[in-house]
């Protein structure tokens, strides 16, 4: 990947949308979206409670140097999520108050970073929302060039600018920009569904009939006996 690079246009959505994909929540946008865009589970939020989605601003930044993150803060609108990836394995605390002071400045969401945070008691009192792979003091430069809004790979998971981010207490989730309205739509129709089955389920049916999965179970060999001694040992 070429570095020392800020693309200043990206893609974006409405701000309707993010607010409908941060209500479905990540479990629901990554079941209807075929199990997919989910990033690696040693992301977790710094604070319980927090849900966002919005546009990913991302940031390829070198291991220990936060630089790119003071330049990409101007290229974020209200609204967006700052991504930032490694280019290589990092969990020095490349974030702290106060470029999270700038940020809220510039209206942006919350942060994924897949590197260190810190000053968390502070950052949850001002109400920023981070999603980190490690909570460390370890402080950092600004020396190396990175770049800004181009294709990252954060926590496993293919990010580009623009797409959006979903994240909430279950981790965060990735979709395609040219995919946002689909999942909106696949995410709601999925929470009707559920809504259904959750009141069937409440009533007492068993997901073993809602599901109707008694005649694979049979296919598959499953057998009910009173007791072991019905079952041939062989």
């Amino acid at each position: 990947m070429t570095t020392g690079i800020v693309v200043t246009r990206k893609p974006s959505f409405s701000k309707d949308l993010a607010e409908r994909l941060a209500g479905l929540g990540v479990a629901t946008v990554h079941e209807a979206m075929g199990r997919s865009g989910l990033m690696r589970p040693y992301l977790r939020p710094i604070y319980a409670g927090a849900r966002i989605a919005g546009p990913a601003v991302t940031i390829l930044a070198q291991p220990g140097d936060n630089w790119m993150l003071h330049v990409a803060v101007e290229q974020c609108s209200p609204g967006d999520v700052v991504v930032l990836a490694c280019t290589t394995e990092n969990n020095d605390g490349m974030f702290g108050d106060l470029l999270a002071t700038s940020m809220k400045a510039r209206g942006v969401a919350g942060l994924i970073i897949d590197a260190g945070c810190r000053d968390t008691d502070t950052l949850q009192g001002m109400g920023f929302p981070v999603w980190s792979k490690a909570i460390h003091a370890r402080g950092t430069v600004k020396a190396t060039l990175g770049s800004v809004n181009v294709p990252i790979i954060c926590a496993g998971t293919l990010v580009h600018p623009g797409d959006a981010i979903v994240a909430d207490d279950d981790g965060v989730v990735v979709v395609p920009n040219r995919a946002v309205e689909r999942a909106v739509s696949l995410g709601e129709e999925r929470v009707r569904l559920e809504e259904a089955k959750r009141a069937r389920l409440a009533a007492g049916e068993l997901g073993l009939d809602i599901y109707n999965m008694r005649p694979k179970l049979e296919a598959m060999g499953l057998r009910y006996v009173e007791s072991l001694d019905e079952v041939d040992p062989a």
